[in-house]
């Protein structure tokens, strides 16, 4: 389990096709500092296991089924990416429960700054998420936590403050890009246990 609360920004190394699947070396040295062999690491907010590691890097294995779901594909060599290690039982939850299980990608249909130095995203909302997105609730994007701002039928934005444009790859992004969408999993339990209800 993760917050969303991302800790590091780090950048492929390598990437190493297997079949359908991948093997990504990625440099980076906040995350790698107390991580161990299967520990699961969120990249791009895709929960992955460690399988090797050093001081300045790290290894994961993505399979088919993380690829057709995921913007992994989309990665090359000197790609940033968003890495935040599992939370733990003593840790402070600040951002929401993020599970690191990405439900699909959208894109960036438009991007707003603002005097202060904020942003604006907008992002497509298909109809298979919508039911799962509400105003004002949370939702993850490349593995950060963030809040609905405004939502319609077709498309939900988030406001970006300064800081999360900087310590993140949102600063990075550009309108048409693909990213990883998980929305909160409470909401999927809630339908799944009314749905059972009807049935019943």
């Amino acid at each position: 389990m993760f917050t969303g609360l991302v800790e590091e920004v780090g950048d492929v190394a390598s990437l190493v096709p297997t079949g359908d699947g991948i093997e990504v070396r990625i440099n980076a040295s906040t995350v790698t500092t107390d991580i161990e062999i299967g520990a699961s690491i969120a990249v791009n907010g895709v929960c992955l296991t460690v399988v090797a590691f050093d001081d300045t890097s790290l290894t994961a294995q993505a399979v088919p089924e993380t690829m057709e779901r995921s913007n992994l594909g989309t990665l090359v060599e000197g790609s940033a990416v968003n890495l935040e290690r599992s939370v733990r039982a003593s840790d402070r939850l600040g951002g929401h429960i993020v599970q690191g299980h990405v439900d699909a990608t959208t894109t960036i249909t438009t991007i707003e700054s603002y005097d202060d130095g904020s942003w604006r995203y907008h992002f497509a909302l298909g109809a298979d998420l919508a039911p799962y997105v509400v105003e004002k609730g949370s939702i993850t994007i490349d593995g950060i936590s963030l809040t609905i701002a405004s939502l319609d039928a077709n498309e939900f934005s988030i406001a970006v403050i300064p800081h999360t444009a900087e310590v993140t790859t949102l600063g990075h992004r550009s309108v048409g890009d693909a990213v990883n969408i998980e929305v909160d999993v409470l909401a999927k339990y809630v339908e799944r246990q009314l749905n059972l209800r009807e049935l019943s």
